[in-house]
């Protein structure tokens, strides 16, 4: 039975993932809300290596030019190629790492409901990011990291971290080239290595009572368009596929992580733009702000806007004019 073809209610759906245990998780999580909303359905897990999981030894950037791999491809690239060919029906991925204009052949369907968009600093020491002594190492492979770092603690000295969120931690903790390292609060709730809520001021990563965790808040340090989000993405012209991602879809996420991609593609943001942008959503009312780096150096732009969040795209342009 031809995975192109197959309708709703046909007996499989084959769902695509990367093989990193963040990404076993997500897809974990996609297969159980499915099964729930489509009981008479079978799903099979795919599991993917793509460009960056094979490709550890150099930077992403570096990767992407190795690779002849276009803007954040390097995570997504294989599992598009398996959409394209009908080997799997539904690829699930974090969402920052999906790029903000898709080939024509792709769509993203649904995103499932958010978790927290924050970003973590793990160190060696209590204290977070304030108590890092001057010249300490901090880790991180995200230009948009590493330039707010760089801005808001010039002091510091910036090192590439590559790796999984578990190779990530034991670096930390095994070797003295990291005192810290940044990662998102949501990898590491999912993974079970912090609480989904601070459950003390002073917090260490679950096992690793070595390892100190300050969750910085979104509105100091700017996350990552669609940080903390699932992503499904099918073939454009799947209608199955779309109608079963569609049913576990989470609508007030849809509005905010779109109006966030949308800005980035009005800004032609790529992955080697440090940029953050985050929304906050209370009733019907969102509020969209950024933090743009220019790519030469230099202090940011940043801007600021409220609006309906029922068009997001009106708010993304509004938050492309307000950048002062």
């Amino acid at each position: 039975m031809s995975a192109l073809t197959d309708p709703p209610d046909s007996p499989t759906l084959v769902i695509g993932t990367r093989g990193s245990d963040l990404a076993l998780v997500q897809a974990t999580t996609t297969e159980k809300l499915l099964s729930r909303a489509f009981p008479d359905l079978t799903f099979i897990r795919s599991v993917i290596k793509t460009t960056g999981d094979r490709r550890t030894d150099v930077s992403l950037n570096e990767v992407a030019k190795a690779e002849g791999v276009f803007d954040k491809g390097v995570f997504i690239k294989e599992l598009e190629d398996a959409l394209d060919t009908g080997a799997i029906d539904i690829a699930v991925h974090s969402l920052k790492d999906l790029p903000t204009v898709l080939d024509r052949r792709f769509s993203l369907a649904a995103v499932l409901e958010r978790a927290p968009v924050r970003d973590a600093l793990v160190s060696r020491s209590p204290g977070g990011l304030g108590a890092l002594p001057p010249r300490a190492r901090v880790g991180t492979s995200s230009v948009r990291r590493s330039r707010q770092l760089e801005w808001m603690r010039p002091d510091l000295t910036i090192v590439d971290l590559r790796g999984n969120v578990p190779t990530r931690l034991r670096k930390l903790a095994d070797a003295a080239t990291y005192d810290a390292i940044l990662l998102a609060e949501a990898g590491l709730v999912r993974l079970g290595y912090l609480p989904p809520t601070a459950a003390a001021a002073a917090e260490t990563i679950t096992g690793m009572p070595g390892l100190h965790v300050q969750r910085l808040e979104e509105s100091v340090f700017f996350p990552a368009a669609g940080q903390g989000a699932i992503g499904l993405e099918i073939r454009g012209n799947d209608s199955p596929s779309r109608v079963c991602a569609a049913t576990i879809g989470h609508r007030p996420t849809w509005l905010r992580i779109t109006a966030e991609r949308e800005f980035l593609r009005l800004l032609d943001a790529g992955c080697s733009t440090p940029v953050g942008v985050f929304s906050t959503l209370v009733g019907d009312e969102m509020q969209l702000r950024a933090r743009v780096f220019p790519e030469a150096g230099g202090p940011p732009q940043t801007g600021d806007v409220c609006g309906p969040s029922a068009d997001p795209h009106a708010l993304a342009l509004n938050l492309l004019r307000s950048l002062t």
